[in-house]
């Protein structure tokens, strides 16, 4: 989680924002909120502040932006030096093992190292509406654990 909050002071004014997730919040005090719409008249001071922010506010998120790229790339790279090395198997293998064993669409999938151990986190829709959760072991394809309504009936018979 990247979050980087910070404060702008303009006076007695004072602004707030935050980064999270690829969001970026910016809360202003009540004073510096547009006016409502049914007022015609508007406060030079009240109008211009904020606008005044807006290429300071849209280059910081622009800054704030650019490291979970970077920690992505990273994640890939990981996962990709894995399945080179044998430590894992790649993705098209666990998913052949998944439409063995169950019918339905796979909405999504993560791999994880918990406690040193390699593990595919599939979703699967079910033709009933329901998702199940699937856990696989990375490096030998194993169904380690399932969760979900309505499994047993998506579930292929040997």
């Amino acid at each position: 989680m990247l979050s980087a909050p910070f404060s702008l002071r303009s006076g007695k004014a004072r602004q707030t924002a935050s980064f999270h997730q690829g969001l970026l919040t910016i809360v202003l005090p009540r004073s510096l909120t547009p006016l409502p719409s049914s007022r015609t008249a508007r406060s030079p001071r009240t109008s211009s502040l904020p606008r005044a922010l807006l290429p300071f506010l849209a280059a910081l998120s622009l800054l704030l932006a650019a490291p979970p790229h970077a920690h992505a790339d990273k994640d890939a790279d990981r996962a990709r030096a894995a399945v080179q090395s044998g430590e894992i198997l790649p993705l098209t293998r666990i998913l052949e093992t998944v439409s063995a064993q169950y019918t339905g669409d796979v909405i999504g999938v993560k791999l994880d190292r918990d406690d040193g151990v390699w593990q595919y986190e599939v979703k699967l829709l079910l033709a009933s509406g329901s998702v199940a959760k699937l856990e696989y072991d990375a490096k030998t394809a194993t169904l380690l654990k399932a969760k979900g309504r309505d499994l047993d009936q998506a579930r292929k018979k040997p």
